[in-house]
């Protein structure tokens, strides 16, 4: 991939109902998987950076009259060596996402920790819902926040080569971030999460892209999720797929209860093979 930057996140090409619709399914099937979770540090945020990391809120973009923070960490003692921008789960950004997005940054990427709710939190799952649901129901405005997110990257030192990543509910918009930004983003992790099976929306898209899912997801469901890989190998899109049999929705979540050791660690070591071939290649 090239290092140009984008001039805009666009949206889909089709804004018909049937889209939408998908979006309020995907979203009640989201809020179904999360009955009875908690934002608790899951296990995931176990491990220390592998390299000592600096990091603080930063203010990304502005949107209207407010200004949008994010969480910007990097290493300490050496250069940057790729960007990335970190999409958090329906939880928001909290101090778990943090503290993977300092877990990212030890190894060696500048990565920026976005806010799609505006400065929320949810501690509940009912007003994670809720959260959700604002997004949803403007989803131009979390095109232009995740816009900002790329370009405030772009200016740090040693971003030539910029990827997203996301969980849950930031899974789906790393996959926006894909479709809106094909000829910049240098590739994508998917960790579950709203995704997009149409090939006429799908055609567009030339980011790598890694999936990792649960086998017994219901958001996504494994029939989505081979028909998304099915789709991308039909349009010979870069596509590598791995899903966990007996992994179930959140495995691999900052926050929350549900969480998959062996599927997660697994999950991890893909992540930064991935990272490393899709972000490192132009040092």
């Amino acid at each position: 991939m090239g290092s140009c930057r984008a001039d805009s996140l666009g949206g889909s090409p089709d804004g018909s109902p049937d889209q939408t619709q998908t979006q309020a399914q995907t979203d009640a099937a989201m809020a179904s998987q999360h009955q009875g979770d908690q934002p608790q540090g899951s296990p995931a945020l176990d491990p220390a950076p592998r390299l000592p990391v600096t990091g603080q809120m930063v203010t990304y973009t502005r949107l209207g009259d407010q200004d949008i923070q994010g969480y910007f960490a990097q290493p300490q003692d050496q250069d940057i060596v790729g960007g990335l921008v970190v999409i958090h789960e329906w939880w928001g950004l909290n101090d778990n996402i943090k503290r993977m997005t300092d877990r990212l940054a030890g190894e060696g990427y500048g990565v920026l920790a976005v806010d799609l709710y505006g400065g929320q939190q949810a501690d509940t799952p009912e007003v994670a819902k809720t959260l959700v649901a604002a997004v949803t129901a403007d989803p131009d405005r979390a095109r232009q926040n995740l816009q900002g997110a790329y370009d405030y990257v772009a200016q740090q030192p040693g971003t030539d080569l910029i990827g997203s990543l996301g969980w849950c509910f930031g899974g789906g918009w790393s996959l926006q971030m894909a479709l809106g930004l094909p000829q910049d983003l240098d590739g994508a992790v998917i960790y579950y999460g709203r995704l997009e099976t149409d090939k006429t929306i799908l055609e567009s898209l030339q980011v790598p892209i890694l999936g990792l899912f649960g086998g017994l997801d219901g958001s996504p469901d494994p029939d989505t999720v081979r028909r998304f890989e099915q789709t991308l190998q039909e349009l010979d899109k870069p596509i590598e797929v791995h899903v966990y049999a007996d992994a179930d929705h959140a495995f691999a979540n900052p926050s929350g209860t549900r969480y998959n050791a062996e599927a997660a660690e697994d999950a991890w070591q893909k992540t930064l093979v991935f990272l490393q071939q899709t972000l490192q290649s132009a040092n």
